[in-house]
């Protein structure tokens, strides 16, 4: 009797492994809901009047960055780490496209975006256009951001804080995130300078 009771034990213990495998196997195998797509079709306008379309930015990887003009820290903070980064990077810098989007563009016209944009790296292309085309590229990234009002009728902007990378194809590779330590950052935008993939060895960042 005691023999069967063995017996009948060791059967359950496989039973249940063999159950516990099928069930793992089957969540690995089962379909992955597919990540959110990061980038996509824009329209908008540069600090120069210029026209400037997703596909001019094909060719070259990307650094893109939403923002606005009047943000009091978020935007000049990182404007500076990514001036600061481009001139670390040396000649790897001007593989790149880098690219400030205003998600204000009530205020943030060409002329206050080239006015702002002259305290940075002359790199930093800045862009901007109209309510709905403004909409239009935040949607494909992704990108939050609404209007908060302020006392005696002014307002500022809530958004997203990333740094967005894209391939030069325009496919997604990572974001640089706004409390990221910057040793970190600056070896994500140097992969994406030099074709790199998005983990790996970077140089030190020149203080």
């Amino acid at each position: 009797m005691r023999r069967r009771l063995i017996w009948a034990a060791v059967a359950m213990g496989v039973l249940a492994a063999v159950v516990s495998s099928a069930l793992f196997l089957a969540r690995v195998r089962a379909p992955q809901p597919p990540a959110p797509q990061i980038g996509g079709a824009f329209r908008l306008t540069d600090q120069d009047g210029r026209a400037v379309t997703d596909r001019d930015l094909l060719g070259k990887p990307t650094a893109i960055f939403f923002g606005f003009t009047y943000c009091p820290e978020v935007c000049p903070t990182t404007l500076a780490k990514l001036t600061r980064w481009l001139a670390a990077l040396g000649p790897d810098a001007d593989r790149l496209n880098v690219a400030f989007v205003s998600i204000d563009p009530d205020r943030d016209t060409p002329k206050q975006l080239r006015l702002y944009l002259s305290s940075f790296d002359r790199r930093i292309r800045g862009l901007t256009g109209s309510p709905q085309a403004v909409a239009a590229a935040a949607r494909a990234y992704k990108v939050y951001y609404r209007k908060v009002p302020l006392p005696g009728g002014d307002y500022t902007m809530d958004h997203s804080a990333a740094i967005y990378l894209m391939d030069a194809k325009g496919r997604f590779v990572a974001p640089i995130n706004y409390q990221m330590p910057d040793a970190a950052a600056f070896a994500q935008l140097q992969r994406l300078a030099r074709g790199e993939p998005a983990a790996g060895p970077a140089a030190p960042l020149s203080r």
